[in-house]
């Protein structure tokens, strides 16, 4: 018998994928382990967060604000109230209750116009103090830049003169200030009386005379005001040589911050001690010249020996608090100007060396 032949589908035939190469044993470990991690947790597992990278500056800013932390409180928490005292007290006028406490009545712009209008004397302190710090302070400064190039100088000793040089900073501050404001020998010594009764300058007091600077400069036919200045300068060496202590330190970090390949590649090339001052050195301690400057008009301005500062003290402690109140906001006016006039004609000269 035939067998009967059953109709059956034809199937179709798959197509087979290309073989690949054989995953290593790491690379079929890492799905398993992902697998096992997301089961595990029921999320896919957070990519973790990069630590932020602080540069150098910003850690050096931070230092910074750290060490300046104390003077910041004490401005805040003791400085700013004063100030605040001040002003309010400049505008007002102080009237003592009975039993004792006082009130401040509101008078507007009267101590003002009093200080500056109704009392010629104080005009006549700030104009006089003025002149004589505009004589000063270029004297103080270009004396410490002197010295300070001298003093970079290789020499023997010189550690020992930079030290001698610094000693009237430390002997002018403090308990040494006041036991020589308290000198009543050294002011015996500075004036005499003479037969009349007048007070007359002795010579431990002047260096020299306007008679002899006159004698010295008669035939540059110069003039009785620059004789009074070049008499004052010699006669007032002592204070100049006194403040400018700091100064001078300024600019001998500003000196030794120099490479010394910059002098070697001048002598190279058969620069001259003189030009190579004026064409290296200069330019690059300007930004010294500009911070000195600055600290020699706030210096000047705020010594207990300035007479504007002497003579609004008095007039605090003897005739009128308010009206001093006014005095000094305006004197401190008038420092800010000039701070702000000085910096901006030193700052279109300063050369900054670039570091990069």
């Amino acid at each position: 018998m035939k067998k009967d032949k059953k109709s059956t589908p034809k199937q179709k035939a798959t197509p087979v994928a290309p073989a690949t190469p054989a995953a290593t044993p790491v690379a079929a470990a890492m799905p398993a382990a992902s697998a096992q991690a997301t089961l595990a947790k029921g999320s896919p597992a957070a990519p973790k967060k990069k630590r932020k990278v602080v540069s150098l500056d910003k850690k050096k800013a931070r230092a910074g604000w750290f060490f300046v932390l104390p003077f910041v409180i004490g401005l805040i928490l003791i400085y700013l109230p004063i100030i605040y005292d001040s002003i309010k007290l400049s505008f007002n006028e102080i009237i003592i209750v009975r039993g004792g406490g006082y009130n401040l009545k509101f008078v507007g712009l009267e101590n003002y116009q009093t200080a500056l209008f109704k009392d010629p004397d104080f005009i006549t302190t700030l104009t006089g103090g003025l002149t004589q710090l505009v004589i000063d302070i270029p004297a103080i400064v270009i004396f410490s830049l002197f010295m300070a190039v001298m003093l970079n100088q290789k020499m023997v000793g010189r550690a020992a003169f930079r030290a001698i040089f610094f000693v009237p900073v430390i002997l002018s501050t403090g308990l040494m200030a006041e036991i020589d404001a308290a000198n009543i020998l050294a002011q015996n010594m500075n004036s005499a009386e003479d037969q009349s009764g007048a007070q007359v300058e002795t010579g431990t007091s002047q260096i020299v005379s306007a008679m002899e600077v006159t004698a010295l400069f008669e035939t540059m036919k110069v003039g009785t005001g620059m004789v009074s200045t070049i008499t004052n300068l010699v006669n007032n060496v002592y204070n100049i040589i006194n403040r400018s202590g700091v100064q001078m330190l300024i600019f001998l970090a500003g000196l030794q911050s120099i490479s010394p390949d910059i002098y070697e590649a001048c002598s190279i090339d058969g620069a001259t001690s003189w030009e190579t001052f004026w064409k290296v050195t200069f330019p690059m301690i300007s930004p010294m010249i500009l911070v000195n400057t600055v600290y020699t008009v706030i210096d000047s301005f705020t010594s207990s020996t300035n007479t504007v500062m002497g003579y609004i003290q008095s007039y605090y402690d003897s005739t009128s608090q308010v009206v001093s109140s006014a005095m000094a906001w305006v004197y401190f006016i008038i420092v800010l100007a000039i701070v702000g006039v000085v910096t901006g004609l030193l700052s279109a000269y300063i050369f900054y060396q670039r570091r990069d």
